[in-house]
């Protein structure tokens, strides 16, 4: 238990995990289970075991009908093969209904191609384990990546009005499988600085 003593009202002492403010690199990442997505036109469950013993990009964005989270969204999606050579899937959540997902997805050109699952995160519970829910019921836009065993290993949340870059998070997930120190600007291919311990 995180022990605090300042006098905020932002540090929530009964979590098991991080300093009081959102899981923490390098513990189990928060489970989900049965949640309720929207994928390539039907509505289906998705649960963190479904991808176990794989890597899981878990990104969140705002709302659906927004200005930079279709950006994200497509983006992601053009990727998403790249991801899938890594062993990596994708999997994105908003506090939008999926009913809100399918009739965005169906009207945006932008987002007619992308074949992984957006979870409809409408009771906030996986936000809000995130620590990405933000006041107006959002979620803010966080990134996150569970290796194979489902423990979390990166962890970005970024200002509402920028948008990620996927290529980025890619570089990240490879430098993650390498196991080993990879120093900044790291790509693949590139001399590491020697085993992680």
């Amino acid at each position: 238990m995180n022990e605090c003593n300042c006098s905020c009202d932002n540090c929530n002492l009964d979590q098991d995990f991080g300093f009081g403010f959102g899981p923490q690199v390098g513990t189990p990442a928060p489970v989900f289970e049965d949640m309720t997505t929207y994928h390539q036109g039907d509505f289906k469950k998705a649960s963190l075991a479904d991808y176990a013993g794989k890597w899981l990009v878990l990104f969140f964005y705002p709302r659906d009908f927004t200005f930079i989270c279709p950006t994200e969204i497509q983006e992601f999606g053009e990727h998403y093969e790249a991801f899938q050579k890594l062993n990596c899937e994708v999997i994105a959540a908003s506090t939008d209904s999926e009913h809100s997902h399918k009739a965005w997805f169906e009207t945006d050109e932008r987002l007619k191609e992308v074949k992984y699952p957006i979870i409809a995160d409408t009771t906030q519970e996986l936000s809000d384990a995130y620590n990405v829910l933000d006041d107006d019921g959002a979620s803010q836009r966080g990134t996150f990546i569970i290796d194979p065993d489902g423990i979390l290993r990166y962890a970005l949340v970024s200002d509402g009005g920028v948008g990620r870059n996927t290529a980025e998070t890619l570089r990240v997930v490879e430098a993650l499988q390498t196991g080993e120190r990879c120093p900044a600007n790291w790509h693949k291919g590139d001399k590491t600085l020697g085993k992680a311990e």
